[in-house]
C-alpha cells in the first residue's frame, strides 16, 4: 500500500522535541523528511532525560525514536556551497518545518517568512513558545513556565491544597506542540484538493496548544457560569491509590459510577450523602484503607466488574510488560538501535503507514539527495483561492461523539470548514451539557454549560434515539451522505448498533470512519470504560506527575485531547488517501495509543539505558533551577478569606539564562559560587538555589519579578488562574479567542485554534454551538428521510428538542 504522504517532501530546520514529533508523524504518513543540520546536528542527538552517557558517534534514544525514516543533511551556512544546497533543497520541497535552537534557523536569511518569499510554493510550517508575531513573541520561555501562563499549572484543581501547585510532567507541551504542527501541515496540503498549490506560512504557538490541552475551556466555562469551573486544588478520592502491592488509578465519571464505587468499597450509605460528591476529601481516608488491603490485581478485578474507571499506574518499566499493550503489540523495536518505543498512535485498515526505518547519522545523507534538489520548482497558481477559503470545506462529518476526546476532533474539523452534525439522544444527552451543575429545574439547563458550547461551535445537531430501529434507519440514511464518521464509544456500542466498519462501508464505500476506544478495538481491556485520568494512569502520564514524596497524581486534561489531536492526523492521512485512491478507510485512534507516543521518552529512557524517569515536582530534565516560588501577593480563597496562594515559575534552561538571572537578581554573594557555573552543578545543588530564590520571591510580587526577570532574558511566569486566559496580551493580539453569540447564554469569549494559517480564515468560528435537536428537520430531510417519516420519529420521542424528562 502505497502511503499517503508518499512523494511530499518536507525540509526539516527544527530542533528539539516539537519539530521532531511534527515531523515523525509526516514520516510515518510517508513523507520524505530530510532533516538539514548545523555541523554540531540537533542537540537532541545528544540527550537523555536520565543523563545516560551517549557515544561521541552515536545518538540519544529519544532523538533514535523520532527521526526514524528521515535523511540527515549537514549544511554549514559559512559555506557559499551549503547555502546554494539548503536552498536547493527549499526549492525542491513542498513543505518546511521549523523552530529556532540551531545555527540554520535562527540566520535571518532562513526565518520562517523569509523562506516563504524567496519560495512560495512551500508550506513553511514554524513552532515557537508564542507565536511568530504578539508583544511576547520574541520574549524567552520554556515549556514549563509556558504551563503557568496557560493556567495549565493549576488546571482543575490538580494537587493537594497545602502544597505547591503541579505542573503536568513529561514535558507534554512539547509534544503536543508537534502534533499541532502536523495538523497545520495537514490541512494547509489538503488546499491543493482544489488543485491550488498550497503555500503558506503555518504558525504555530506552544503556548496556545498548551492552553487548549492542558485546561478544559476555562474562559468560556466562566463567562457563562459566571464562576470558575473548579477553584482551589485538592487530589481526587478515589484516585491514585495505594494497593499492597502498588498504585492503582480508580475515578467516577458518571453519576452511576459514584454509586456503584460506594457499593464495591462497601459504604453504601454514602450514596444517600449528597454533599459527599462534592467534599471526596471526606472519604479518602476510607478509600486508602480500602485500597491497602488489597493487590492492584484484586481491584482492579473488582472495579472492572463494577465497570467503575480503572488502570494501574503505568511507568517506563511496566508498561512494556502490561498484559493489554503486549497483546495490542502496543510497544515495537526501534530499528536501528534495537530498544522499546510506541508503535504509531494510530491504526489503519487498510494499512497505510510506512514501514519503519531507521534514523539517520548525522549527515549520512548530505551527498544522496539529488532527487531533491533535481525537482523541478513547483510555483503557486497566478489566481489564489480567496483568503478565506477553508482547507476542509467540502467534508461532511456524522459526528458521533461525546464528552471530550471525541468532540475536539470534530470540533476542529469544523473550525477548518467542514461541514460537522452532532448526533445525540434524547435519552443520553452529550455529557458534557451537564457539566454546569445546574439543577434539572432550570430553565433550559442542558443548552448553559460553556464547555459543551466551546467544543461545539460551528456544528449543527440532530437528535436521534438510536436504541430504536427507526432511529437506526434514519441515521444510515444520514451515513449514505457523510464523507467521515468519528465515534468515541465504548467499542461494543457500535457494533451493536450494525455499525461496525464493513456495514457502515456497505452503506457509503468511500467513507472515513474514526473510532476512538479508550483501550482499543481488541485485547484485555478493549471493554474497560476510558476516562482521560484513567488513560493518563495507564500510559504514564500521571507517574510523571506530581510530588515524589507522595503518590503521584492524574493531570485530569490531556488523556482527552491528546486522543483528539492524534485522532485528527490519522483522519487527514486517511482523507489524502481517499483523495488519491477513492477507496474508504478504518482509522482506529485508541486513546492509550496517542497517550504512549505523548509520554514516549520514559520507555525508550528505560528500555534503552535501565533508567526509570520519574515525578520531581516542578523540577524537570532540560532546565535548573526550575520550580514555583510563592511570592508576596495576597489572594482570595474559595471561603473569601485572604491567603498567600500566589506563584511564580522560574526555569533557567541555558548557561546564558544563568547569568541574565544573576545580573536581574543584582549579583548576590551566593550566586558567584562556582558550583552554580554550569547546568551539571546547578542541577546537583538544586535544593539550594529554590531556597536562594524562594526567599527573593516572597518579598515581590509576581508583576514586580515578571517584569524584573523577564526582560532581563530569564524564562519566567505568574501561575496564571485558567479563567484568566483571556486577559493575556498574547493571546489577545493572536485573537485566539473570538465572541460567540448563543441564543441562551449571550455572547461569550471562545478559544479557537493554536495555529495560524496566512491564507486565512481570518476567523475560525463562524456559528455558535446548535440548540438540542435545532438542526434534525432540516439535516434528516435533505438527506433523503421524508416528510411522514420524520414526523413518526417526533411523535414516538425517537428526535426531540430537549432531553428526555427535562424540564423548563
Amino acid at each position: 500500500m502505497t502511503p499517503p504522504l508518499e512523494g511530499i517532501v518536507v525540509v526539516d530546520l527544527s530542533s528539539g522535541i516539537a519539530g521532531a514529533y511534527c515531523t515523525k508523524l509526516l514520516a510515518d504518513g510517508g513523507a520524505d523528511v530530510v532533516k538539514v543540520e548545523d555541523p554540531a546536528g540537533d542537540p537532541l542527538r545528544r540527550w537523555s532525560a536520565s543523563g545516560a552517557v551517549i557515544a561521541p558517534d552515536g545518538d540519544g534514544a529519544l532523538f533514535a525514536f523520532l527521526a526514524g525514516s528521515k535523511r540527515s543533511v549537514v549544511a554549514d551556512l559559512d559555506r557559499a556551497d551549503d547555502r546554494t544546497l539548503v536552498e536547493s533543497l527549499l526549492a525542491g520541497g513542498d513543505v518546511v518545518v521549523w523552530s529556532s535552537g540551531s545555527l540554520i534557523a535562527d540566520d535571518p536569511a532562513y526565518a520562517p517568512a523569509a523562506i516563504l518569499e524567496r519560495h512560495p510554493h512551500l508550506v513553511v510550517t514554524a513552532l515557537s513558545p508564542f507565536g511568530l508575531d504578539g508583544p511576547w513573541a520574541d520574549r524567552p520561555a520554556t515549556e514549563f513556565t509556558l504551563q503557568a501562563w496557560s493556567g495549565g499549572a493549576v488546571s482543575l484543581g490538580r494537587g493537594a491544597p497545602d502544597r505547591p501547585p503541579v505542573s503536568v510532567g513529561g514535558r507534554v507541551g512539547e509534544w503536543i506542540t508537534g502534533a499541532y504542527g502536523a495538523i497545520g501541515v495537514l490541512a494547509s496540503l489538503a488546499r491543493e484538493r482544489a488543485g491550488d498549490p498550497a503555500g503558506e506560512l503555518v504558525d504555530v504557538s506552544m503556548l496556545e496548544a498548551v492552553a487548549t490541552c492542558l485546561t478544559y475551556y476555562p474562559v468560556t466555562f466562566a463567562e457563562i457560569a459566571g464562576r470558575p469551573y473548579r477553584s482551589g486544588r485538592s487530589v481526587p478520592s478515589p484516585g491514585v491509590e495505594s494497593a499492597s502491592d502498588g498504585l492503582v488509578g480508580l475515578g467516577t465519571g458518571t453519576g452511576q459510577q459514584w454509586l456503584d464505587l460506594c457499593v464495591m468499597v462497601g459504604h453504601p450509605e454514602w450514596e444517600d450523602d449528597a454533599q459527599l460528591r462534592t467534599e471526596r476529601w471526606r472519604i479518602a481516608p476510607a478509600i486508602r484503607e480500602w485500597a491497602a488491603a488489597r493487590t492492584v490485581a484484586e481491584i482492579i478485578d473488582l472495579a472492572g466488574a463494577f465497570r467503575i474507571p480503572h488502570a494501574p499506574v503505568g511507568n517506563g518499566a511496566t508498561i512494556p510488560v502490561t498484559d493489554h499493550f503486549v497483546a495490542r503489540g502496543s510497544l515495537v523495536t526501534n530499528p536501528r538501535d534495537g530498544f522499546l518505543q510506541p508503535g504509531p498512535p494510530y491504526r489503519f485498515t487498510p494499512s497505510l503507514l510506512r514501514a519503519p526505518a531507521p534514523a539517520p547519522r548525522l549527515g549520512e545523507h548530505t551527498d544522496r539527495v539529488g532527487d531533491v534538489t533535481s525537482r523541478p520548482r513547483r510555483l503557486p497558481r497566478a489566481e489564489r483561492a480567496e483568503a478565506e477559503a477553508r482547507p476542509l470545506a467540502g467534508v461532511r462529518v456524522l459526528d458521533l461523539t461525546a464528552f471530550w476526546a471525541g468532540p475536539v476532533v470534530t470540533q476542529m474539523l469544523a473550525m477548518l470548514g467542514a461541514e460537522v452534525i452532532h448526533v445525540e439522544s434524547p435519552t443520553r444527552p452529550d455529557g458534557t451539557r451537564m457539566l454546569a451543575n445546574l439543577p434539572f429545574t432550570d430553565d433550559q439547563w442542558w443548552e448553559r454549560c460553556g464547555i459543551f458550547s466551546a467544543l461545539n461551535v460551528d456544528k449543527q445537531s440532530v437528535t436521534i434515539d438510536l436504541a430504536d430501529e427507526r432511529g437506526r434507519a434514519a441515521l444510515r440514511t444520514l451515513l449514505a451522505t457523510c464523507d467521515v464518521l468519528v465515534e468515541n464509544y465504548t467499542p461494543r456500542v457500535l457494533e451493536q448498533l450494525g455499525l461496525d466498519f464493513e456495514s457502515a462501508r456497505a452503506i457509503r464505500p468511500d467513507l472515513v470512519m474514526v473510532r476512538m476506544p479508550g483501550f482499543g478495538l481488541d485485547g484485555p481491556w478493549r471493554d474497560n470504560a476510558a476516562f482521560a485520568f484513567v488513560v493518563e494512569d495507564a500510559a504514564g502520564f500521571t507517574w510523571m506527575t506530581g510530588h515524589p514524596d507522595t503518590n503521584p497524581v492524574s493531570p485530569y486534561c490531556i488523556g482527552d485531547p491528546g486522543a483528539g489531536l492524534h485522532a485528527l492526523t490519522g483522519l487527514l492521512l486517511a482523507l489524502e488517501h481517499r483523495r488519491r485512491t477513492g477507496e474508504g478507510v478504518l482509522v482506529e485512534a485508541a486513546m492509550v495509543d496517542a497517550a504512549l507516543n505523548l509520554t514516549a521518552e520514559q520507555i525508550v529512557e528505560h528500555s534503552a539505558y535501565g533508567a526509570l524517569l520519574t515525578r520531581d515536582g516542578n523540577r524537570g530534565p532540560a532546565a535548573a533551577p526550575q520550580n514555583l516560588y510563592l511570592t508576596a501577593d495576597v489572594t482570595v480563597d474559595g471561603t473569601g478569606a485572604d491567603t498567600r496562594d500566589s506563584w511564580i515559575a522560574i526555569a533557567v534552561a541555558t548557561d546564558d539564562q544563568w547569568r541574565a538571572l544573576c545580573d536581574a537578581l543584582g549579583a548576590p554573594a551566593w550566586t558567584e559560587d562556582a558550583t552554580y557555573a554550569t547546568a551539571a552543578g546547578r542541577r546537583a545543588a538544586h535544593d539550594d538555589l529554590d531556597a536562594h530564590l524562594a526567599e527573593w520571591c516572597a518579598t515581590r510580587t509576581a508583576d514586580e519579578i515578571v517584569q524584573q526577570l523577564w526582560t532581563a532574558g530569564v524564562p519566567v511566569a505568574p501561575v496564571v488562574q485558567p479563567h484568566h486566559q483571556a486577559q493575556l496580551a498574547q493571546l489577545q493580539h493572536r485573537g485566539y479567542f473570538e465572541v460567540v453569540d448563543h441564543p441562551v447564554n449571550g455572547p461569550a469569549l471562545h478559544s479557537t485554534l493554536p495555529i495560524r494559517f496566512s491564507r486565512g480564515p481570518e476567523r475560525f468560528v463562524t456559528g455558535r454551538a446548535p440548540l438540542f435537536g435545532e438542526h434534525t428537520d432540516a439535516v434528516l430531510l435533505a438527506a433523503g428521510v421524508s416528510a411522514e417519516d420524520l414526523a413518526a420519529l417526533h411523535a414516538a420521542g425517537i428526535t426531540a428538542r430537549a432531553p428526555a424528562g427535562a424540564a423548563g
